[in-house]
């Protein structure tokens, strides 16, 4: 058996070498256009700032060590001019050379390329710069090395936008990032990546939303926005998303879908026999919705190398989709998602239920205890999970992971407050933000406990809801809710009377807590009350223009 692999990286690699723990004696060959295989394209910003301080350290393998290991023909340099699906041959070009070679299977994984926008004057910017590849880095260093600039400007405010961002900056670079969405991290709703904005902002980094770059002069040291104003930049940095490598599948006529994704079936073979397709390249199922999607990440592209691998080998294997899960650092910040952002939920027109929670990463009476704020989209009726977003210092990626993992076996919001975490002080608490998660949601769903969110408050108020504000006098010295009334929890039973029963409250507290019990309380006594999900610390956060200091 003779298996041609087309892109060394992610995918591809682990096909290859899945392939030969299951073949020994297959014969498989890698051709890769660029000069590496195998290397950490995922660390590439860290290099930046020297928080990955050599070089080598991005080069996981090399040609010689897979060959070593696993008996694989690794070609850098070599870059698939065309696929004869018909004759079951490649048409390869290395150097000045050019020629062919046979297969029994081909397993495309080409990955996905920058988008670059057509933006006037782009194309004689010399400072402008993707990030997909080392050679990329490279260029973006000998920039950062040589010419030293001391401003640099980021367009798109996506993972990799903000993992540059976040490095330029520590290396002493003044950084400013446009975005054309109206906040950063679009795959986040809007009220937690606003955690996110606030932590850029504390970092000096300038954010601008709303905004996409329309001009390049100047050779790119000017930057023209949708507005007529200007920014100065040494170095600017695309990153405004990705679009599936599918010329080779066009060469041979493979099927394409979804923005010129490959269609695959769910051994991941694609319209032509015997060639497959994995990695970034491909339409996946997003496995909540079963809708068609491009999900263009490294954990879901190993995996079906892996798997496409194993159908080669003769193994049971099924391309189950994906649900996206992806987390970033930005600063002391770390925000991650999974599943259906609740924008997502809202325009496939699913039922829906939303709810925040804030905890800490571990016991708070623990030293070094930092927040925890964790949104759970879910269907009120049936208790299915459809995604949920973290943010915090600490320990969001256990929430998260756990949450990923409660989608993918089909768990329901049900089953959240039964999942049992390991618990001592320095790790957890008896009651883990997941379990709380929960708890909320159950509440909801049973009628205990009914909420608003925090972009319904100001149409509440202007139609004659009351926000009872139960935090201490010591918190509300931290910012209040415009014309509310403030009765702390502890007074609420003996002041229940300065409330009036024809009226509709909106409760609010920090965090949630404190506002759910008053909200049962009033109900028992007759009043009509809702709880603010996320109470004061997410409005604050989203909203801050609408808080009064006194």
């Amino acid at each position: 058996m003779k298996v041609i692999i087309i892109g060394g990286v992610a995918g591809g690699m682990s096909a290859a070498t899945r392939l030969r723990r299951l073949n020994e004696e297959a014969e498989i060959i890698i051709f890769e256009k660029g000069p590496f295989v195998s290397f950490a394209n995922c660390g590439l910003p860290y290099y930046v700032s020297g928080e990955i301080s050599e070089r080598s350290q991005l080069l996981v393998q090399t040609p010689e060590s897979l060959q070593a290991r696993f008996n694989l023909d690794v070609r850098p340099h070599h870059e698939v001019l065309s696929i004869d699906s018909h004759a079951k041959m490649v048409t390869v070009k290395h150097e000045d050379q050019t020629f062919t070679e046979t297969y029994d299977h081909l397993i495309l994984s080409p990955g996905a390329k920058p988008f670059v926008p057509p933006i006037e004057g782009i194309a004689e910017a010399k400072n402008a710069f993707s990030l997909r590849n080392v050679p990329d880095l490279d260029n973006i260093m000998t920039v950062l090395d040589g010419e030293q600039p001391k401003e640099a400007v980021v367009i798109g405010a996506g993972f990799i936008g903000l993992e540059m961002a976040e490095n330029l900056q520590l290396r002493g670079v003044k950084v400013t990032i446009v975005e054309k969405a109206p906040h950063v991290l679009p795959p986040l709703d809007e009220e937690m990546a606003a955690f996110v904005k606030k932590e850029l902002e504390a970092n000096n980094v300038r954010v601008i939303t709303s905004q996409s770059a329309v001009a390049f002069k100047d050779e790119g040291r000017t930057i023209v926005l949708e507005d007529g104003s200007e920014l100065t930049s040494g170095l600017t940095i695309l990153s405004v998303g990705v679009t599936p490598e599918n010329r080779l599948a066009q060469s041979a006529k493979i099927e394409l879908g979804l923005r010129g994704g490959i269609l695959v079936d769910e051994n991941y073979e694609t319209s032509q026999k015997d060639i497959y397709a994995v990695g970034d390249a491909i339409v996946v199922k997003n496995q909540i919705t079963g809708e068609d999607a491009l999900i263009s990440l490294a954990s879901p592209a190993n995996r079906q190398g892996r798997q496409v691998a194993d159908v080669i080998s003769g193994l049971k294997r099924k391309n189950k989709g994906s649900i996206g899960t992806a987390i970033v650092r930005t600063f002391n910040m770390t925000a991650a998602s999974t599943g259906l952002s609740e924008r997502a939920v809202r325009l496939a027109g699913l039922p829906y239920q939303v709810v925040h929670t804030s905890g800490k990463d571990h016991a708070g009476y623990y030293p070094g205890a930092t927040d925890i704020t964790l949104k759970l989209i879910f269907n009120p009726e049936t208790g299915t999970i459809y995604g949920a977003q973290g943010v915090g210092q600490k320990g969001v990626d256990k929430r998260i992971d756990i949450l990923a993992t409660a989608i993918k076996g089909n768990l329901t919001v049900e089953d959240l407050p039964e999942l049992e975490f390991t618990y001592a002080p320095p790790f957890g608490s008896a009651k883990d933000p997941v379990n709380m998660l929960g708890y909320v949601a159950l509440n909801l769903m049973e009628g205990l406990s009914e909420s608003i969110q925090w972009h319904e408050v100001k149409e509440a108020v202007a139609n004659g809801k009351v926000i009872l504000d139960v935090r201490n006098p010591s918190e509300i010295k931290q910012g209040q809710f415009k014309d509310s009334i403030q009765i702390p929890l502890n007074d609420l039973r003996c002041r229940i009377h300065e409330l009036d029963h024809h009226q509709e409250y909106i409760i609010s507290c920090h965090s949630g807590l404190r506002s759910y019990v008053a909200e049962r309380l009033l109900k028992q006594a007759g009043f009509k009350a809702k709880n603010l999900d996320g109470a004061f610390s997410l409005y604050n956060t989203v909203l801050p223009e609408e808080i009064e200091h006194v």
